[in-house]
């Protein structure tokens, strides 16, 4: 299995970095759906086509990484029909991720696109790798989260500005729970058993999907 990628929590002392660190916990995790972010175009079932970055090269590394916090499911996606995955960095727990190595510009790009921004602008990084959150809107993903750094690079991501408690959990659809395992296992450090035990216990998940059944997902009965 692949080693875990070693998180060091400390806030990067890099304010205008040109490299970081972005921590995929959700559909993301998967390279080929990252492609679509990244070189531009429509995904696979999806209802828009994604602009892509001005820097469309694919990350130059990928580690699989452990968050702390809890990932659960919230909202309705119009592409999946289903939740959605957030990423709540105070609650108490651990979050299987995968983290990819890109440009700030690349970052920046595809938190735009998430956001639902147009993309092309650097982000103004120096309050999130000060105070380790940013909240540049009340939208589903206008929250930067720096989670520490990997070999001296910053580790981001964004989410949503309230918090696991604060919402109300909705279950994600076969499709969408679908990458997030495969894009899990193929990160190399968790077995078919490991990530179908975690995205099953995921609040959202829990009740609606068993781990057998996310086992059946992704074809790997065990």
């Amino acid at each position: 299995m692949k080693a875990l990628g070693v998180i060091d929590p400390a806030l990067p002392a890099d304010r205008r970095p040109d490299r970081v660190w972005y921590a995929a916990y959700g559909s993301n995790t998967d390279l080929d759906r990252l492609a679509f972010y990244l070189r531009g175009g429509r995904p696979p079932g999806a209802a828009r086509a994604c602009p892509g970055c001005r820097d469309p090269r694919m990350p130059s590394r990928s580690v699989p990484v452990e968050l702390a916090g809890v990932l659960y499911f919230a909202t309705e996606s119009p592409v999946w029909g289903g939740g959605r995955a957030f990423y709540d960095p105070r609650a108490d727990g651990r979050v299987l991720a995968r983290a990819h190595l890109l440009s700030a510009g690349q970052f920046s790009d595809i938190a735009a696109q998430e956001m639902y921004r147009a993309a092309g602008v650097d982000l103004d990084l120096g309050a999130v790798l000060t105070d380790g959150r940013a909240v540049l809107g009340e939208g589903h993903h206008e929250t930067l989260v720096c989670a520490g750094q990997i070999d001296g690079v910053p580790l981001l991501t964004f989410t949503a500005p309230w918090g696991v408690r604060d919402v109300r959990w909705v279950a994600p659809s076969a499709a969408y729970l679908r990458l997030l395992a495969v894009g899990l296992l193929a990160a190399g450090a968790w077995d078919t058993e490991a990530v179908a035990e975690y995205l099953a216990a995921c609040p959202g998940a829990t009740g609606h999907w068993s781990e057998q059944a996310v086992r059946e997902l992704l074809g790997r009965e065990t």
